[in-house]
């Protein structure tokens, strides 16, 4: 037994279920250096939000393919959308932070994670997934004109964005993307096709990826693409999972876009795509990882209550077995994820664009792969029922389906693992380069004595 004494100087501050691994560790009594009051705040307001309003409705938005118009309006409302696009806090746009204080990057974190919670790519997507990647090039490039005139609406949940990059003849390859605009007098004539692209059948402005000079990456521009304007069509595409994302293939017949309209300087768009990339990431990673917890958390929960030859399924060694590997996998993921996070919050934005690319391609990999095998453990445990949409196994049927949608937006694992290599590889010559001109600028000539290996 543990005396007052000793239960005086634990941390005993339990939130949520308590269930184990339902939760992050500092959810459950651990620990943890990165998270204060207003940390503990946010994740009150949006474990409150996500209980109310989401969680007994994901189910049906899904089968219906289409969320709510006052989903994203409350989204507006309640700070979601802004907590998406990065820091700092967008006030010049939407006000000051509702919340009383200005948001770090472990707020968005616990935001994605939070709303994670229900086990729905496709509401995640819908209402977060355009707006995380379409948004910030025209917060960061667009002109004060054009800012002004799309990103409070967006913000306020009223209007829509979207990135429109991925092509039906190019996906991570960037580069060679062949949607084509062609600047004649004040507008440009934009021709080429989309696909893929999330929230297109509802986004009311397009950021578009496409050509306005040679060939490669040198030749890429980024135009903020209205649905009004004449040529712009869109329609809904069938896939296996996100149904209420609104993936969408879009075709540009002839657009007049305003020469206006162009997001910074033409033919730096691949620029601008790599900036963005980092944070759609991180927000993918953010997602993923919740997901495989949520698949771990329904099935210790099922474990629990189905019985099997006389025993409850958590009885079964076998059964705590897959238990132990989807606990360990998720633990280890979220406190890379977490290290990932704490750089963002202490690095300039200079910085983290040169160090965090390769990291971040990296955990990426690691969570939709760490999902991959929840996801499939998780139907092992409940047998039929994850097969069977709604009902018991209805999160990990779900998610089942869906976990192509985590692994290939964003970049492929096979591109992330090589881009991850390669760019930790440079680092590490920067690194050794850097530290040799320092000796030399010092005139330190002595050299220590080396190990040999």
């Amino acid at each position: 037994m543990l005396s007052p004494e000793m239960m005086a100087k634990m941390n005993t501050e339990v939130f949520g279920d308590g269930n184990p691994f339902s939760d992050p560790s500092w959810y459950q009594a651990f620990n943890s250096p990165y998270y204060n009051d207003s940390h503990k705040k946010l994740r009150k307001i949006f474990r409150d939000y996500v209980d109310e309003n989401l969680m007994a409705n994901v189910h049906e938005w899904d089968e219906a393919g289409v969320i709510p118009q006052e989903v994203y309006h409350a989204a507006g409302q309640n700070g979601t959308i802004a907590l998406c696009m990065g820091r700092p806090w967008p006030k010049e746009y939407i006000g000051e932070c509702p919340w009383g204080f200005e948001p770090d990057y472990f707020h968005e974190l616990i935001m994605y994670d939070e709303i994670s919670r229900t086990g729905s790519g496709g509401f995640l997507w819908g209402v977060a997934g355009g707006t995380t990647i379409g948004l910030p090039p025209i917060y960061h490039h667009a002109s004060p004109e054009v800012k002004k005139r799309v990103i409070p609406q967006c913000l306020r949940g009223e209007k829509v964005c979207c990135l429109a990059i991925t092509e039906p003849t190019a996906g991570s390859d960037v580069a060679n993307l062949k949607t084509t605009a062609k600047l004649e007098g004040d507008h440009y004539i934009l021709n080429g096709e989309k696909k893929w692209i999330t929230n297109g059948i509802f986004a009311d402005y397009f950021t578009v990826a496409c050509r306005t000079g040679g060939a490669g990456m040198g030749g890429l521009s980024l135009l903020l693409v209205e649905k009004d304007m004449p040529g712009v069509k869109t329609r809904k595409m069938k896939c296996s999972g996100v149904w209420s994302s609104g993936t969408t293939y879009i075709t540009f017949d002839d657009v007049k876009v305003p020469k206006a309209n162009l997001l910074g300087k033409e033919n730096k768009g691949f620029q601008y795509i790599m900036q963005n990339f980092n944070h759609e990431r991180f927000a993918i990673c953010a997602m993923t990882n919740r997901f495989s917890r949520v698949c771990l958390e329904e099935a210790v929960k099922f474990a629990n209550k189905r019985k099997t030859f006389g025993k409850t399924l958590i009885q079964h060694p076998v059964i705590r077995w897959k238990i132990a590997e989807m606990a360990r996998h998720i633990e280890a993921t979220h406190a890379w994820l977490e290290t990932i996070t704490y750089q963002l919050c202490t690095m300039e934005k200079a910085e983290a664009a040169l160090k965090l690319g390769g990291s971040t391609a990296l955990c990426k990999v690691q969570c939709t792969k760490v999902l991959e095998y929840c996801a499939r453990e998780a139907a092992q445990i409940f047998g039929g029922l994850s097969y069977t949409r709604g009902g018991q196994g209805e999160k990990v049927e779900r998610i089942s389906r869906e976990v192509r949608a985590m692994a290939v937006p964003g970049g492929s694992e096979e591109i992330m693992l090589d881009l991850g290599v390669k760019q930790t590889s440079k680092l590490a010559q920067m690194a050794k380069m850097l530290a040799a001109n320092q000796e030399q600028s010092s005139g330190d000539s002595s050299k220590a004595p080396k190990a040999k290996l």
